[in-house]
């Protein structure tokens, strides 16, 4: 049995879990979210919980018990809280602004580069270095700030590039100077 899915989810406050053939559907505060579950799980609302259980005791569908309870909590969070990332710009000049429906970020090239904003996904520039990303669907709001990231993503010589905050750089050591070379 997975440790993950063995995890009944609470239902907060506000929000209406209903439960259609394979199809999980969440309402909440912040809009709706459904996600489509396997024949290999039966998923059930008891007691304001929701609860995943594995059908057959096969290993190959063993496998899915953790990864349905996962995406139902995360639709469940998602109508309820939202999910955020952000995004840190590190290097001279390096600054992200939003501009009408896009992203605009200015990371060394010669041309600024401008991102559609997905839709359900809004995009703030709080400082010129921090870029904040927050939507419903977790899936879609990481998708997006990997986009972003994949613009300029850090060098580990002098860890210039886009980074998510709070994540760290490992830092390699330049070439030293090499003494007694016969260049």
């Amino acid at each position: 049995m997975s440790r993950i899915g063995n995890k009944s989810i609470p239902i907060p406050g506000g929000t209406t879990v209903t439960v259609d053939g394979n199809t999980v559907t969440a309402k909440g505060q912040h809009g709706s979210l459904q996600v489509e579950v396997n024949d290999t799980v039966s998923v059930t609302v008891e007691d304001n919980r929701i609860i995943v259980r594995s059908v057959t005791g096969l290993k190959e569908h063993k496998n899915f018990h953790g990864l349905y309870r996962s995406l139902v909590n995360n639709i469940v969070v998602g109508v309820t809280e939202g999910f955020t990332r952000k995004l840190e710009l590190v290097g001279v000049g390096y600054r992200a602004s939003v501009a009408g429906g896009d992203v605009v970020l200015e990371v060394g090239y010669s041309n600024s580069k401008k991102l559609p904003i997905p839709r359900g996904v809004k995009a703030t520039a709080d400082k010129p270095t921090e870029l904040t990303l927050w939507g419903i669907d977790k899936q879609q709001v990481g998708q997006f700030a990997a986009h972003i990231r994949e613009i300029r993503p850090p060098e580990p010589y002098k860890g210039k590039g886009i980074r998510y905050a709070g994540e760290t750089v490992r830092r390699k050591a330049g070439k030293a100077g090499a003494i007694g070379s016969g260049g």
